[in-house]
């Protein structure tokens, strides 16, 4: 696997995609094959919304029915319930970041756990499955959702890991790692989301979806035996937060996050910044070292960004803390920033400390999707579920038919 860090690459990809989106992704998208050939493989770009959730539905709308691309479209729809889940209970990132910090002290502390982290890390446990996904993600910053699915099991109740270390390992080396998916999936499988559900890895089934390139048998924790992890309580969500008005009449400044690299919908909406600033949080994902990989992909994501809407904005200036992105808003006499609503996690915690350190108006705007999302996430996705026709509605009707 490879990915191109550019948006052309990303709409070549979705179309690549689009045809196989309906009943080949329906009964083909759990089987882990080389080359990933029954999955979209996009989530490197939609983490970065270099193509956004609703750009992907209205393509895969354009060719086939709702109810035929049903199980596509409900995958594009788990993302944005996560992101929604998440953002209206901060307080279960702040955790989880406790808890990685928590574990590097034990890491420091007790040998042996470090030793038994530092081999599945490197794919070193003699778990032939565990240890492939392992290189795989580390050589290509991509595994498929199956593989992280049987991975965090693995780690968790056979190899008796800590799940937020696992879920730092995903952090670190992810192409797509985005702090909701990653954080809540990881906590799903642990049940620690759904309490007292967890997902068991089985020699069985990794066999049967890995066509028999891999089976465990005798190597994993006996399905009957794995227990949730434990029973939080999960906190109330907070009230859904709204769209900020922006005053056009003020010299604006534009600031962009890793989190949404495609400005159009705030440039169509009427904005005309003095100025643009592109904000990357890649290195504060962990408190671990994120893998250049990572770090190199999102940057030239967002150089692709800075060129492609360099005649509506001008040249991008690209910082990494909050004092240079003080100095930037000086520099250009900008009485107000304007954003696009960022979901809870690093790019959100850096463009709180820049409106802090700039002292100026910050105006987040949120897009039609994402308002039609946070309502509904007030419980587990299967309600969330009944939702997806407004979400669906935010779209350009597309010419569909029933292919």
């Amino acid at each position: 696997m490879s990915f191109e860090p550019t948006r052309t690459a990303a709409l070549e990809r979705l179309a690549h995609f689009v045809p196989k989106a309906g009943r080949d992704y329906a009964r083909m998208r759990n089987h882990v094959l080389p080359g990933h050939p029954h999955v979209s493989v996009l989530s490197p770009y939609v983490r970065h919304r270099v193509v956004s959730e609703a750009e992907i539905a209205q393509a895969v709308l354009g060719r086939f029915s709702a109810s035929t691309a049903e199980k596509y479209l409900q995958e594009v729809c788990w993302r944005s319930y996560w992101k929604a889940w998440l953002d209206r209970r901060p307080s279960v990132w702040t955790a989880y970041e406790s808890e990685v910090k928590a574990a590097q002290n034990q890491l420091a502390t007790q040998s042996g756990l470090r030793q038994a982290w530092q081999d599945a890390c490197a794919g070193e446990t003699g778990i032939a499955c565990f240890d492939h996904w392992a290189n795989e993600l580390v050589e290509t910053g991509y595994l498929h959702n199956h593989a992280r699915m049987w991975f965090a099991s693995i780690w968790m109740f056979t190899l008796n890991l800590p799940w937020a270390l696992g879920a730092d390992f995903f952090m670190r080396h992810l192409l797509d790692g985005d702090p909701a998916s990653n954080t809540l999936s990881w906590r799903w499988v642990g049940g620690l989301q759904t309490v007292g559900k967890t997902y068991a890895a089985r020699p069985d089934n990794i066999a049967k979806y890995t066509d028999g390139r891999f089976n465990p048998t005798g190597q994993l924790a006996p399905a009957h035996e794995v227990q949730p992890l434990g029973h939080p309580e999960h906190p109330k969500p907070l009230p859904v937060p709204g769209s900020d008005s922006v005053d056009t009449s003020l010299p604006t400044g534009l600031i962009l996050t890793e989190d949404d690299l495609s400005p159009g919908f705030l440039l169509e909406g009427g904005l005309r910044p003095v100025a643009g600033l592109i904000l990357l949080n890649t290195t504060r994902r962990s408190p671990f070292n994120v893998a250049p990989q990572v770090i190199d992909f999102t940057s030239s994501l967002a150089q692709d960004c800075a060129t492609r809407w360099g005649d509506r904005v001008g040249d991008f200036t690209v910082v990494h803390t909050p004092e240079d992105a003080a100095d930037w808003a000086k520099a250009h006499a900008v009485e107000q920033l304007v954003a696009a609503y960022t979901p809870t996690g690093p790019g959100r915690t850096g463009l709180d400390a820049v409106a802090g350190a700039t002292r100026l108006p910050l105006r987040r705007v949120m897009r039609p999707w994402d308002a039609a999302a946070l309502p509904h996430a007030t419980a587990g996705f299967f309600k969330f579920k009944a939702r997806i026709p407004d979400l669906l509605s935010t779209l350009q009707t597309p010419a569909r038919h029933s292919a």
